[in-house]
């Protein structure tokens, strides 16, 4: 039986060079990130910057599946307290996948290294993994491709999995910010590093999603210097299904309300018509 995998990114290793987002690009095949793709003697537009920092990609989307996050911390006029922190961020591989449970298609699969993986010859782009992810981390491509109006996210390198290799972000990242392997490792690890971290003065070092707690347990999760939401990440994100559920009960009961309600001006109505029938 394959071993569950896993990814562990060490916010505190990271230090925003952005080799993981080239590296992504590289071995998917991913377009650039432009506002219009070169074409013969074309260069192609770019973004206008974000003035997020040193973002450039702004967030993960169909052709960005690996986004390096920049944020700049500072309390005083002059700045001289600057705190910098960073992170690398991709699809979270949720033991309790919400983008799989709702795939009408079975088009998202559970691989045999644990991962969520999207075969685009099934999707039919209905978009329901992109409204039940909690992460944001879905999207449908627009290019102009086999792939166009498909859904798209990092598959942990899937191909490079089976031939014994890591994904490419892990494999090229120069500080092993990202690591990659046996989940239950890379969690004993976790938890050394962040007892270091605290000992050394850190005390808002924590690890997010590195237990069952969110989501049954993220197979890509964090080491953070901060809070969860400093990162632009859910402090108690919810699966599809414990959403949908109650939601589609109220709706239920709603309809069955307004039903019995319309019924009954209905018969009051009609007794109404009958009365007067009568006394004419």
């Amino acid at each position: 039986m394959t071993e569950t995998m896993g990814m562990f990114t060490d916010t505190s290793l990271c230090i925003g060079c952005k080799a993981c987002e080239v590296a992504c690009h590289q071995w998917n095949s991913l377009p650039a990130n432009l506002a219009e793709q070169p074409y013969a003697n074309n260069p192609g537009l770019t973004y206008p910057m974000t003035g997020n920092s040193y973002d450039n990609t702004g967030a993960l989307s169909a052709e960005n599946w690996r986004h390096v996050r920049f944020i700049e911390q500072s309390e005083l006029p002059d700045r001289s307290d600057l705190r910098w922190l960073m992170m690398s961020d991709g699809c979270k591989h949720c033991a309790n996948a919400s983008c799989e449970q709702v795939c009408p298609t079975g088009a998202i699969v559970r691989t045999e290294f644990g991962s969520t993986y999207i075969q685009e010859q099934v999707c039919t782009g209905c978009r329901d993994c992109v409204a039940a992810c909690p992460f944001g981390v879905i999207h449908i491509s627009e290019t102009a491709d086999h792939r166009q109006g498909t859904a798209r996210k990092c598959t942990f390198c899937y191909d490079r999995l089976q031939h014994g290799l890591q994904p490419a972000c892990a494999q090229t990242c120069p500080t092993s910010a990202i690591r990659f392997g046996p989940i239950n490792e890379l969690r004993t690890y976790a938890h050394q590093r962040l007892a270091e971290l605290q000992h050394a003065g850190e005390l808002r070092a924590i690890l997010y999603g590195a237990d069952e707690s969110i989501l049954g347990g993220l197979h890509s999760f964090y080491l953070l210097l901060d809070s969860p939401a400093t990162y632009g990440l859910p402090d108690n994100p919810k699966a599809a299904a414990q959403t949908v559920i109650p939601s589609s009960l109220f709706s239920i009961g709603g309809a069955i309300v307004m039903g019995l309600a319309s019924l009954l001006a209905f018969r009051r109505r009609r007794m109404a018509q009958n009365a007067a029938l009568a006394e004419s």
